[in-house]
């Protein structure tokens, strides 16, 4: 049996574990609610913004905006490979459980999904998140940029030029179409990763998006159902809008205003994913370093208790050969 010295030491080293992740998991609860607030809260200007570029991408499509402009047909006419930015949202921080391997793993599996179809395509890499530029690195992908710090409870300021350097990319023809894959914020014990055609913006793919982040339950939820809302628009019953001075203009700098919107909110939803996973991941430590410390007081006392026995064993063993 091991000496109660060691498992003193090793009880003293749990219970210290078992302070700072209890103390860790207190500060994530805090910012998981703060975040998840602000998730919240955008939500309903999101799905609107959503609802917007879906009627416009359904305009005529000599009228819409470069953002809307799809050019696939263009390059397999010309014989020029199909270039795709990949942009992949993590955490700065790791002790977050599987918030950032989930996204890994979404992002290969949507990769291999469709390898044959998509294996002459130029792939390009954006990493927002220490974690992400961590895991394209190591898998030997050329990461074009990196934005870390984005901070704990997200800015619009910090995610402008997230979506700046994305949209510039695109009008300079860098890249023909943007797949972004992060977590989509469920409640504080389920995130589910989900990937994103964003650009160009097109009507099917605004349409499945707000399929699948639409809440299947809560206030929210109810209200939809009660009010019988739909985020998605009917293509036969668009309405017609009058734009002056210039429909160009305008419909540019709507659709660059309602896409960083759209960016932005897929980040604050991230924020409250990692956030929650985060919490949860040290509430699991916490628990497992109790129950470990009580086995060990268990053990420690069984220990200590041999040794007195075996002690009063040899005490009485000397006293009677001395009698």
């Amino acid at each position: 049996m091991e000496s109660p010295q060691n498992i003193k030491k090793r009880l003293r080293s749990v219970n210290n574990i078992n302070k700072i992740t209890k103390a860790m998991e207190m500060v994530a609860a805090t910012k998981m609610r703060k975040s998840q607030e602000i998730a919240l809260a955008s939500r309903p200007y999101a799905f609107a913004a959503l609802d917007l570029l879906a009627t416009v991408s359904s305009l005529d499509p000599a009228k819409l905006p470069e953002l809307f402009q799809n050019r696939s047909r263009l390059r397999q006419g010309f014989g020029v490979p199909m270039k795709v930015l990949f942009v992949l949202v993590s955490s700065d921080k790791g002790l977050a459980g599987a918030f950032n391997s989930s996204v890994f793993r979404k992002f290969e599996s949507h990769v291999k999904k469709d390898e044959a179809k998509h294996l002459n395509e130029e792939k390009f890499y954006l990493a927002v998140g220490e974690k992400a530029n961590n895991y394209l690195t190591k898998k030997s992908y050329k990461v074009e940029k990196k934005f870390v710090q984005v901070g704990d409870f997200t800015m619009p300021e910090q995610v402008k030029p997230i979506a700046d350097f994305i949209i510039k990319g695109f009008l300079e023809e860098k890249w023909d179409r943007v797949v972004i894959i992060s977590t989509h914020f469920r409640s504080a014990l389920k995130q589910e990763p989900h990937v994103r055609k964003v650009l160009p913006v097109d009507f099917d793919n605004i349409k499945s998006t707000i399929e699948e982040i639409i809440p299947e339950r809560g206030k929210f939820a109810d209200l939809i159902k009660e009010q019988q809302i739909s985020f998605v628009p009917d293509k036969s019953k668009l309405k017609e809008y009058l734009i002056e001075p210039s429909a160009k203009e305008v419909l540019d700098k709507l659709a660059e205003h309602l896409f960083f919107v759209q960016v932005y909110h897929l980040i604050l939803e991230a924020n409250a994913s990692e956030h929650s996973a985060r919490r949860m991941a040290m509430k699991t430590a916490s628990d497992n370093a109790k129950d470990l410390g009580e086995k060990l007081n268990l053990q420690y006392n069984k220990s200590r208790q041999a040794r007195i026995t075996t002690e009063i064993a040899e005490i009485s063993a000397g006293a009677e050969a001395l009698s």
